[in-house]
């Protein structure tokens, strides 16, 4: 193998490990626990070895943020490819969604309410966080009728977004989720 090759390889495989400790210290102690320190430390690199791959601890929420949409657009595929019929599969969807947010609650947070640099709805946005759209967009699609796609589709994350953080916020009482999301599905399901 080249050495050049294997040289990235490495540098990949660092960067990953970093991305993994980041993310399971954040997950165990919230992300004020994070450091550049502590990260060097558990992963056995020093702190400029860190400052090499990543500007600094916001760039490695982003770079964790990234790891969570892929692993939501996968959560949300399996979702609505599983369901037998449309409405079943917004249904799907939706639960899918909430389950996500509900059993990683630090990555979701990474992803949608920390001040992360990533470019949502452009040309420069992420693989992953448009793959998750398009699940979203998929599972709306059949109920669109002749609404905009993409804005109709904005109308139902921006729902489900809301109704979950609220809930999780502890803002809305948890016992009436299942009525909120009935409702909330109900007016996006065909007839």
């Amino acid at each position: 193998m080249p050495i050049q090759e294997r040289r990235e390889r490495e540098r990949a495989e660092r960067e990953r490990l970093i991305v993994d400790a980041a993310r399971e210290l954040a997950e165990a102690e919230g992300w004020d626990a994070v450091t550049t320190r502590r990260l060097a430390e558990r992963i056995e690199y020093s702190q400029p070895v860190l400052y090499s791959h990543f500007k600094g601890k916001d760039a490695i929420m982003a770079a964790v943020a990234l790891d969570g949409f892929a692993e939501l657009a996968a959560t949300l595929r399996a979702a609505r490819a599983g369901a037998a019929d449309a409405n079943t599969a917004l249904a799907e969807v939706a639960a899918a969604y909430t389950r996500f947010a509900e059993t990683r609650p630090v990555l979701y947070e990474t992803m949608f309410t920390s001040a992360v640099d990533l470019t949502f709805a452009s040309p420069e946005t992420p693989a992953p966080l448009r793959a998750g759209f398009a699940e979203l967009r998929e599972a709306v699609r059949p109920s669109a009728g002749d609404a905009d796609l993409d804005t109709y589709t904005e109308l139902f994350w921006a729902s489900l977004h809301g109704l979950t953080t609220l809930t999780r916020g502890g803002r809305l009482p948890r016992e009436a989720q299942e009525r909120r999301l009935a409702l909330l599905l109900d007016r996006f399901s065909r007839g």
